[in-house]
């Protein structure tokens, strides 16, 4: 599937004229005229749709359009239904930042800041199921449902041994495809497996957590004085509060404003 399949929408903020960003970081990150921001719908913890208005919102919309007033320009963004489609559209020079878990492997087409939130991936399984512990999910017959490209099918790619993954199309589809095919394990992010056991009768989350995800804001590779621009502002974001405020402001619980880089 090409990127333009995989965005959902293109919506267009104006930010005033004036900019507090050098000349070379305005170019590097808007070589358009406009900042070009993917927002991903798959990961609910980053970015929803306004139920009202249908417009993009959350933590991710939020240090878009922060940026965009630094650099005096209007955002355009560019929506996604799955963390991996936003990785292919890098390839095709779709969009100029981006909100993802940093990997090594999409490290390999972008530059990250360092994390500026930290979630949780889960487990959900039937009512019924005999796997009590994360530690029982990988074993011989166990099938896990994930959305493709997430970063749980990254992590869980390279660390299961025995279990066998099932993947779909979005995050939002995980849930569902468990319960159609008759799948034993759903992976992804806590927050949309919580929804999903208050959507789907005969559903539960196993305890703690099989990996933590930072998330962090990248740029396509080759834009130096852009991604040294981003770290910078990643970092005075969390350590001015915007980032828990916006997270508080979009009723998101479990997702913690990660440390300041070179923290533990």
């Amino acid at each position: 599937m090409t990127w333009a399949l995989a965005a959902m929408s293109v919506a267009c903020t104006t930010a005033p004229a004036t900019t507090t960003a050098p000349p070379d970081v305005v170019t590097e990150l808007a070589p358009t005229g406009k900042l070009r921001a993917a927002i991903n719908f798959g990961n609910p913890v980053l970015a929803s749709k306004d139920p009202s208005t249908g417009e993009p919102r959350g933590v991710s919309v939020d240090l878009a359009r922060e940026l965009g007033q630094r650099l005096g320009i209007a955002v355009e963004f560019v929506t996604f239904t799955a963390a991996g489609k936003v990785v292919e559209a890098a390839r095709a020079n779709a969009w100029d930042v981006a909100f993802v878990a940093i990997d090594r492997l999409r490290g390999v087409d972008m530059d990250y800041s360092a994390p500026y939130v930290v979630i949780e991936g889960a487990y959900l399984v039937r009512q019924g199921s005999p796997i009590r512990s994360n530690a029982e999910v990988d074993r011989e017959g166990v099938r896990v449902v994930v959305a493709a490209g997430s970063a749980y099918d990254l992590f869980l790619t390279s660390s299961l041994e025995r279990a066998t993954l099932v993947r779909v199309a979005t995050s939002q589809a995980v849930a569902d495809a468990a319960i159609a095919q008759d799948l034993e394990v759903a992976a992804g992010v806590r927050q949309q497996l919580e929804a999903d056991v208050r959507r789907l009768p005969g559903l539960r989350l196993l305890d703690g957590r099989f990996m933590v995800i930072n998330q962090a804001m990248a740029t396509p590779k080759g834009r130096p004085a852009g991604t040294r621009y981003l770290g910078a502002f990643i970092e005075e974001m969390k350590a001015s509060g915007f980032v828990a405020t916006a997270l508080q402001r979009s009723g998101v619980e479990g997702a913690a404003v990660a440390p300041a880089a070179g923290r533990n």
